[in-house]
């Protein structure tokens, strides 16, 4: 799928592909074309002026309102999506509170050659974390139906800037004030050897009770082991969690030296261990689900 770049066909490709996975879970269409939600993205051409004084241009895709992107020429539209699919919640008093369950499907794209070798799959950052919310998905809609409803998300342009959470926040499926958590999942095919395979580390533990909800219950959920990284600020999450959404990220990313290069290939995934890790998503979506709400820790909130 070339890459997955945000607007480029292999996204498209692969957004189908996971339109379809969500169709076989059995979740409902959220999009506004089926499953897909289509952002209205443009290139645009930015103007800046340097500090000595000489003026700068600086092209790249931008989100744009209904009105502004009317007006924009065919050309310079951009095509890209993120792909909404739900599970309705069961419970008188809590299905109208809704629980997003996110990770980004798009990637690099094409890079320089190493090897003969010019596509970046990603398949760790985030192909892993997109398997872990289609089998959450597959799973949880396979038995009892969750309290809460559950939107699950494969979200675009994680990589060139948020472009599709950002879309998301602004068109949500549901008001966002019934949004009451997001568990991003990001990275989860190799073990980190800070805290041993089979585990994951949430991002900005100590922020809110999820942590310790997921602890309590069993789950071998840990803090993230390198603070001074700031991975809580570097996924789809942050957006969530800047909109008073309590919002985290479960990853087992080791700081591995294919990060973003051509060698991140399904070669190298763990399977033994990303199958604990997809088991331990969809434990950890169900408690968050069905339990009591959680809350902010103090001074927690972005």
């Amino acid at each position: 799928m070339e890459g997955r770049r945000l607007a480029s066909a292999g996204e498209a490709r692969a957004a189908r592909f996971i339109a379809a996975r969500f169709r076989e879970a059995g979740l409902e269409p959220a999009g506004d074309d089926g499953y897909l939600q289509h952002l209205r993205l443009a290139q645009t051409t930015t103007r800046t002026r340097a500090q000595n004084g000489q003026e700068r241009t600086r092209t790249g895709p931008q989100l744009l309102p209904r009105e502004d992107f009317d007006t924009v020429p065919s050309e310079r539209r951009l095509t890209s999506v993120n792909v909404l699919g739900v599970l309705r919640g069961s419970d008188p008093q809590l299905a109208s509170e809704v629980v997003v369950v996110g990770a980004h499907f798009d990637h690099i794209g094409i890079r320089p050659a190493v090897d003969g070798d010019s596509i970046a799959n990603g398949a760790d950052d985030d192909a892993s974390g997109i398997v872990a919310v289609i089998e959450a998905a597959r799973i949880i809609a396979a038995g009892p139906r969750p309290k809460r409803t559950l939107v699950f998300v494969a979200f675009t342009g994680e990589e060139s800037g948020g472009y599709g959470v950002r879309w998301y926040i602004q068109n949500p499926p549901f008001a966002l004030d019934r949004h009451v958590a997001e568990v991003q999942v990001e990275m989860i095919g190799r073990p980190d050897t800070a805290v041993g395979p089979g585990k994951a580390w949430l991002t900005g533990y100590e922020r809110s009770t999820m942590g310790a909800t997921l602890d309590s219950a069993g789950l071998a959920v840990v803090a993230d082991p390198r603070p001074s990284q700031q991975f809580y600020n570097r996924s789809d999450n942050i957006a969530f969690a800047r909109s008073g959404i309590i919002a985290h990220t479960l990853s087992s990313f080791g700081m591995h030296e294919d990060y973003h290069t051509v060698n991140d290939e399904v070669e190298f995934i763990d399977f033994a261990h990303m199958t604990e890790m997809v088991n331990l998503v969809a434990r950890a979506v169900r408690l968050v689900a069905d339990g009591p709400r959680l809350q902010w820790n103090p001074g927690g909130k972005p």
